[in-house]
Parts: structure tokens; sequence; C-alpha cells
């Protein structure tokens, strides 16, 4: 059996928090590009420039983006014949620790009863670490450092399952409306629909790891995710809610078959800092920072 050494392990995930923390995606820097392309108006273009100028700042200096490095998240698929899987949580709570010193991350982690901060990002069942077996032998790692204010712009409905899809529309779009700038737009939006309440939430934030511009692989959802799209872009919003063209960079959407008396709708939306990072391991213990 192979054993896979912890501190590299350790040393290649606070590089993926780095990265996560100083930049976006590509995708979602060519998404603001067209937008600020699209723009009209001064009020946004404005905005837009400075989001663009802060992403050429972070990476070039390698500082985070925003002065909130977010709640670490990870979503870790591990395959069921993966050799090592007994030290993925302790080294990603050490890289944590290791991450929050050395990039650095603010301390963002609060016992709630408490109220003292832990100064290292890590604490009850943070960092968040969502589980997924899948067939296979290899581990991927989302690293997903999620914001406070987009955070708190979170919401659960659990609809009366007679609205149907047009309820769905409506509490997706009347969020996104009445949300307007709190969340510090363009944002993608995640939704999760069906399952019960935790797994709608969960579902929600998981459909952010598609990347911006990439739709659900069933067209029907696909087919839903741009129609929200279009018309969450009509309601003029836009750029960190000064109007404008661009509300939402994406709209993703996630579903779980759900019980015939519940029809849970989460609405999670991601701000333009959509700090992602990705690290895949191999069954021989190499790693790799997508």
């Amino acid at each position: 059996m192979i054993v896979m050494n912890q501190a590299e392990l350790e040393s290649a995930l606070v590089k993926a928090i780095q990265k996560a923390v100083t930049g976006v995606t590509d995708e979602t820097e060519e998404a603001l590009k067209k937008a600020k392309e699209d723009e009209e108006k001064e009020g946004p273009k404005v905005q837009l420039d400075a989001i663009l100028e802060n992403i050429d700042v972070g990476r070039g200096e390698k500082r985070p983006i925003c002065q909130d490095t977010g709640t670490q998240t990870f979503f870790i698929q591990v395959g069921e014949d993966f050799p090592s899987i007994g030290i993925l949580k302790k080294a990603l709570k050490n890289a944590v620790k290791e991450a929050t010193h050395t990039i650095p991350l603010r301390p963002n982690a609060i016992d709630p009863i408490s109220d003292v901060n832990s100064d290292d990002n890590t604490g009850r069942f943070i960092p968040a670490l969502h589980w997924d077996i899948v067939e296979g032998d290899e581990a991927v790692i989302h690293v997903i450092p999620k914001g406070g204010g987009s955070e708190n712009m979170s919401e659960l409905v659990m609809m009366t399952p007679g609205r149907g899809l047009k309820g769905v529309k409506e509490i997706v779009l009347d969020r996104i409306a009445g949300m307007a700038g709190k969340p510090c737009p363009p944002t993608v939006v995640g939704v999760g629909i069906g399952g019960g309440a935790d797994l709608a939430m969960e579902l929600a934030k998981k459909a952010l790891l598609r990347p911006v511009g990439e739709n659900h692989p069933e067209e029907r959802i696909a087919n839903l995710e741009k129609e929200l799209k279009e018309k969450a872009n009509e309601l003029g919003v836009g750029p960190m809610g000064v109007g404008g063209k661009t509300t939402v960079m994406d709209v993703k959407i996630e579903y779980a078959h759900r019980h015939p008396a519940s029809f849970p709708v989460a609405v999670l939306p991601q701000c333009w800092a959509n700090r992602q990072a990705k690290l895949k391991i191999d069954p021989q213990g190499n790693v790799e920072v997508i």
C-alpha cells in the first residue's frame, strides 16, 4: 500500500488556497471583461474597471483580492479505491492553519457561543468539508473560500409543491432582485432544487463548482439555467448594484428527487470574486494543483 507524504499534500493544499484567494477562475475573468464590453453607462463600467484592476493586482502581487478571504470550504471527491483517505481530513485542517499565517488569510472562524475567534480559520466543523465517494482511485479537492457577504444573501424556501417550476423561477428571480448589490454582483448564483432542506443548500453551493459558462449536462436543466440568467440580467441591478446589463455572470442549478410533500428551493450567490482552485491526487500520491 502506498503511503502518501502528508507534508507534501499540505504544501500543495496551501498553494491551492493561495491560488483561490489571490485570483478568480479564467472563465470568471473573461465573463467580467465581457460584462464591461457590454455595458453602455459609465457607472457600471467604473465598477467593472475597479474589479478587473483588483484581479490584476492580486495576481501580480500574490495578495488576496478581497479582505474577506472567506470560510475555507472544500468539496472532496474521493475514489472508492483511493488508498489514503485517512490523511485527507487532517491535511486539510493543517493546510488551512498554515495558509492563514503565510498567505495570509483573515481569521474568519468564530465560536458562536463565546464569540471567540480561533485566529487560524479552524474550529468546530470548520473548515467546511463536503465529501462525495465516487468510482475510481483518485481524489479531487475543490477549494472554494466562501465570502460572508454573499453567503449572507443565501435563502432557503420550502415551497408549496403546487407552485411547480413557475414557483422555482419566481423564488430565484425575486431573491436576485431583492438582494440587489449586497452580494457584490456580478454574481454567480447557485440554485439547489429538491431533496431536503440541508441537501438543497448543499446542492446550491456544489453547483457553483461548475465553471462560468458551462451549463448543466442535462438539456432541460441547462435551458432553465439560461432562462434564469437572461431574466436575472433584465432586472437591471448591475455591477455592485449601481445598475446595468450584467447582474449575474451565470446561474447554476443542481437538483435531487424530493418528497411529495416538500419542494425545497435554495438560492446561494457567489460574489464577483469567484475564488476557486482544484487539486488532484493520484493513487501514487502525486499531487497536482489545477
